[in-house]
Formats: structure tokens, sequence, C-alpha cells
């Protein structure tokens, strides 16, 4: 037991950042990726800044384009439905928790291509319908749907979806 040590406080506690550094790192932080203002004030928490001074930073970055909430959503909803197979109502939630406007959301969720994300739902729907052992159909088919729920899909769509690889 001489291998472990006991857990020692780190001899550096979590510096808070001056105006300016805050200001170079967090605009390194919303160049790297398409960030929102949530996702910014809560790295500000992380660094114990709140108040006017993350209000005044948060300004900074939307005045030198680095934050743009607009073009957050529309990259928001294009990712996670092409890279994770999220439907519109995962996105849509998704996206609310992060404080994005009602008509920034619908903007957003316009990215999504009709024929695709129906073309999605329906390759979803055949890999998790061939994936799922269950003998009872009714019990195989509440399953797949309650999947395809959780993703995001419309219960309307996900029925049709399913009718139509059952039909095949």
């Amino acid at each position: 037991m001489s291998g472990w040590r006991k857990n020692k406080p780190s001899s550096s506690p979590k510096k808070t950042w001056t105006l300016e550094e805050a200001k170079e790192k967090l605009s390194s932080y919303c160049a790297y990726q398409e960030r929102c203002a949530w996702e910014v004030r809560r790295k500000l928490y992380e660094k114990k800044i709140s108040g006017e001074k993350a209000e005044e930073l948060i300004e900074y970055l939307i005045t030198e384009k680095f934050l743009d909430e607009e073009r957050y959503a529309k990259a928001f909803a294009r990712g996670k439905f092409r890279l994770k197979k999220w439907g519109r109502n995962r996105i849509k939630l998704e996206l609310k928790m992060r404080q994005i406007s009602e008509e920034l959301i619908r903007k957003g969720l316009s990215e999504i291509d009709p024929e695709e994300y129906y073309d999605t739902l329906l390759c979803e729907t055949e890999k998790k319908w061939e994936k799922t052992t269950e003998a009872d159909l009714f019990k195989k088919r509440y399953k797949v749907v309650g999947y395809l729920m959780q993703k995001g899909f419309e219960q309307d769509l996900v029925q049709e979806a399913l009718a139509s690889i059952q039909s095949q």
C-alpha cells in the first residue's frame, strides 16, 4: 500500500483571470468551436467571474463576432443531427436548455433538410429494429419507439418509419 497517496490539496487553486486574460482566453474558446452566451457564462462562473464583468466580456465577444447565437443554433442543429443522429425534439430541448430563443431555435432547425431527416430516421429505425432481440413484436416495437423518441424524433414520424420498414 506504500504506492497510494492521500488526496492532498493542489498546490495552486484555480486562478482567476484578469480582464485582458479573460478576453484572450474567451476569444480562443469561442474561435475553437461555436459557443453560446450560456456556455461562456458557465466558463466564467468556473473562473469566479460573474455579474457586470461577465456581461461586459460577453458583450465584447458579441461585438468582436466571436459569439453569435444564430450561428451557434444553426451549427448546433446541423452537428447534432448529422453526427449524433438526434431528432428535432432533442435538438430543440438542448437549445432551450442553453437559453437560446424560440426564433433562433426555429432558424437552427431550418438547417435540417426534411428529406435527409426522414432518411436518417428510417436508417436509425432499421438499425434499432435489427439490433433489438425481442420475440414479442409488441414489446420489440415499444423498445424501438422508445429509443427513437429518446433521440428526439417526433412520434408520428417514428410510427410512419416503423410501418414503412415493417411493410418491406
